[in-house]
């Protein structure tokens, strides 16, 4: 995943900053309402479509396609949000010790997922115009990050993105921006979610576009999350998919073998491909199964689907 790093954003934003260029019409109307009371659920969606106009207008500066909102990656985003803001932390992990990964797919989302974090303290005001001001800086700050320290921007600018979610979080002046970036190119067949230790499932699906390959499905272990300290929390870390990982390789042609001499271990024709997984530990865990895709033979292979399987 390439949003390993995090933005801590402690700037005090101008009191006399104004709504940035991509506004909805419906904000200079009500900008009356927006400069009194509290930011609240109510300017979610509107704060969801300035965003998204935001990022899409950046990736299509830079020549990528744009991104539609997913419904399900907002409230996965806003769940881990409100937790950030509660908790007083800034963390990719959540505080019951789940990643960004185990989080959409437990709730139900199969799509690869990257996550950007951003959080902003002591903001000047909570008004909902202010606040809006407020998310849009903290998402332009990770775009207009540099080399070597520019894990958000890489993420904003990812070639291979469909959808985004955003989760959005006030608890006081505390104000948390939580951006979930999905790769949609695989629909998954449905598969269990839990299952022993030593077991075998069944994973299938189909390729979204029969042009694309299915160049490897990667089964990744680790044990069980435990929830971690505030402290632990409070302390900025990369995340990553776990560095114990069996990998599986489609059916060589007929006729032909890899380097090593095997076949490979999945059946995969026409887009569609079914195989079995094996859940290789004794001990309990996760496995997060990542589909990895290409567009083009040239391509370099990214997550276009993922599934996590606890064991137990």
């Amino acid at each position: 995943m390439s949003s390993s790093r995090f933005i801590i954003d402690r700037r005090s934003f101008l009191a006399t900053a104004t709504p940035f260029a991509f506004s909805l019409p419906a904000l200079a109307r009500a900008q009356g309402l927006l400069e009194r009371g509290r930011f609240d659920d109510e300017q979610l969606p509107l704060a969801r479509e300035q965003l998204l106009s935001q990022l899409n207008a950046e990736r299509t500066s830079a020549g990528l396609n744009q991104l539609k909102l997913d419904d399900l990656a907002c409230a996965v985003a806003n769940q881990h949000a409100r937790d950030m803001a509660t908790g007083g932390f800034l963390s990719h992990w959540g505080s019951d010790g789940r990643k960004p990964y185990h989080r959409y797919s437990f709730a139900g989302g199969t799509a690869a997922i990257q996550e950007n974090c951003s959080a902003a303290e002591d903001i000047e005001s909570i008004s909902p115009l202010r606040v809006l001001n407020d998310l849009h800086d903290m998402h332009k700050s990770m775009l207009d990050e540099t080399p070597p320290h520019d894990g958000h921007r890489k993420t904003i600018l990812f070639p291979f993105h469909t959808h985004v979610g955003f989760g959005i979080a006030l608890n006081s002046r505390s104000l948390r921006l939580d951006e979930l970036y999905l790769s949609r190119y695989v629909e998954l067949d449905p598969i269990v979610t839990e299952a022993r230790p030593g077991s075998t499932i069944v994973l299938s699906g189909r390729l979204l576009n029969t042009s694309h390959f299915l160049t490897e499905i990667a089964v990744f272990y680790e044990p069980l999350p435990k929830a971690p300290d505030i402290f632990w929390l409070r302390v900025p870390r990369s995340v990553s998919y776990p560095d114990d990982v069996v990998r599986l390789r489609p059916h060589a042609p007929d006729g032909t073998t890899y380097t090593d001499g095997s076949r490979g271990e999945f059946e995969w024709r026409n887009g569609r491909f079914r195989t079995h997984v094996k859940l290789y530990k004794t001990e309990p865990g996760i496995y997060t199964i990542v589909c990895m895709v290409r567009r083009v033979p040239t391509d370099k292979g990214f997550p276009g689907a993922e599934v996590c399987v606890v064991s137990k």
